[in-house]
């Protein structure tokens, strides 16, 4: 038997050995690849499912801010769609003004033109008779002495206007018939003696300023017709309707810039401490409301001074034009704006007064005007919470904030009680409507700042109907500014509870 070397079988053994070692890291590798190969194709149905969601998420951002443009685009075509319709209504307001004032002063040249030819054609006829008048005389025998020549006049009776002028007569007779004192019926005199004073001349007698004055508030305090103020002071019926212009004119010229302006800033403080003090409200520098006084129906425009409401309420077709006032705590006016037509409603008027602009100017930042729920609330403009199911708190400023409105309507009432010519309606020429008008709030101011006392039986409540306006929110930091205030009032133990 052969024997093999033994080198040669630990050779074979090492051969075979590594031939296993190789084998086994062979199917070691197989297993990984295919475990690998395993979870691979494991993980990808997880990556896939994964990417589909962050692709929907995606999609649904994409498609929610696509809804918001949509969204803001539509509100910002609705917004541009509303203010180019008030551009509209207030170009068309404006312009029918316009061509209102330009009527007027056409309807007034004619009518000075008409005056004019009769004048021209009475003095005519004045120089024919003084001619006729001299040839008659050269004519007449004995007639050298002559004598002066006089126009002839209706003679009248002035028998109550020189009792009411006299010392003895009553003053409680004099305030009731001329709705105030002597002494301011004499300062008002002595205020407006250089502009209406009138010189006698070789024909007549100049009439005296206090019975021009006296005839002009006679009016204005009754509204009476013409013809009555004619029989009561003894004068003509075109010569009372001259007076009475000539006055209020002279009034509104004279008076009004004394009488009637804005207050100054140690005036504005004193007035924001006494509505303060009053309602709770800080920085409150007047109370606004908006009046209406009837009159005849034009002849021009008719649509433009109809009242829709008055003529719902009395069953009567109604005419007017509007009257906006600011008063101070006394009641006294300190801005006024008259004339627009009365179809216009409060926001409406508000944005053609003089203090619209002043208030766009920046002269009222920082204070309060308020006023009814007839105007919009804005950075200056106060004015109540309007919708349904309001708050304790809402109610309790609506109430504090109605105490400060009612100083301008009660001020209105004594406005048209005092002077009973704005309850009815008036032979005033719509033209000159605001002259007269714009007297009696001075006078107002007069009697108010003198403590003038208004009878009793003048007492008048207002029928004033409130339209909500169309966009009653003007601005959003005025809205947050009317909660602060709310929520100080109730929880400063400021604010009212009757609505309890």
């Amino acid at each position: 038997m052969k024997y093999k070397n033994p080198e040669e079988d630990l050779s074979e053994i090492y051969r075979l050995l590594q031939s296993s070692l190789h084998q086994m890291s062979d199917n070691g590798s197989t297993r990984k690849r295919r475990r690998k190969d395993e979870s691979e194709e494991e993980e990808e149905p997880r990556k896939k499912g994964v990417k589909g969601i962050v692709t929907s998420l995606l999609l649904l951002d994409e498609e929610e801010k696509h809804e918001q443009e949509e969204l803001e685009r539509a509100s910002n075509d609705d917004k541009m769609l509303f203010d180019d319709n008030h551009k509209k209504k207030t170009r068309a307001m404006l312009d029918f003004y316009t061509n209102f004032q330009d009527l007027n002063s056409e309807v007034e040249e004619s009518a000075r033109l008409t005056r004019k030819k009769s004048r021209a054609t009475a003095g005519a006829v004045a120089v024919a008779a003084a001619a006729s008048d001299e040839l008659e005389k050269t004519k007449s025998a004995g007639s050298g002495a002559g004598h002066q020549r006089r126009l002839w006049v209706k003679d009248r009776s002035k028998a109550w206007w020189d009792e009411c002028n006299s010392p003895d007569f009553p003053e409680e007779e004099f305030k009731k018939a001329f709705r105030m004192g002597r002494a301011t019926f004499d300062l008002i005199c002595e205020e407006l003696n250089s502009v209406i004073a009138k010189e006698d001349t070789t024909l007549r007698n100049a009439i005296p300023v206090r019975q021009r004055v006296a005839v002009c508030l006679w009016r204005l305090a009754t509204g009476d017709p013409l013809r009555l103020v004619s029989k009561r002071f003894g004068l003509g019926i075109s010569t009372c309707h001259k007076l009475v212009l000539e006055v209020c004119s002279a009034i509104r010229t004279v008076l009004m810039p004394k009488y009637l302006q804005w207050p100054e800033e140690s005036s504005l403080r004193k007035i924001k401490e006494e509505f303060e003090s009053a309602s709770g409200i800080p920085n409150v520098v007047g109370s606004m409301y908006t009046t209406h006084i009837p009159i005849i129906a034009p002849k021009i425009s008719v649509a433009a001074y109809f009242n829709k409401r008055h003529t719902e309420r009395n069953q009567k077709t109604s005419y007017s034009i509007t009257v906006q006032g600011v008063v101070d705590p006394r009641g006294v006016f300190t801005d006024v704006c008259i004339g627009w037509p009365g179809s216009m409603p409060d926001d409406q008027v508000l944005e053609k007064s003089a203090l619209y602009q002043r208030a766009n100017g920046g002269l009222l930042k920082g204070v309060w005007i308020v006023g009814n729920s007839g105007y919009p609330l804005m950075d200056w403009v106060l004015v109540p919470y309007t919708q349904q199911n309001l708050t304790w708190t809402q109610h309790a400023f609506n109430e504090k904030i109605g105490e400060v409105q009612r100083v301008a309507k009660d001020a209105f009432a004594r406005l048209k009680g005092r002077w009973s010519c704005l309850q009815k309606r008036t032979e005033v020429k719509l033209q000159d409507l605001p002259v007269v008008l714009g007297a009696c709030c001075v006078l107002h101011n007069i009697c108010e700042m003198r403590n003038e006392e208004i009878e009793p039986e003048l007492d008048l409540q207002l029928l004033d109907d409130e339209m909500v306006p169309e966009q009653p929110l003007r601005s959003e930091n005025s809205r947050k500014a009317r909660d602060t205030i709310a929520h100080n009032l109730l929880h400063h133990g400021l604010a009212g509870t009757a609505f309890l």
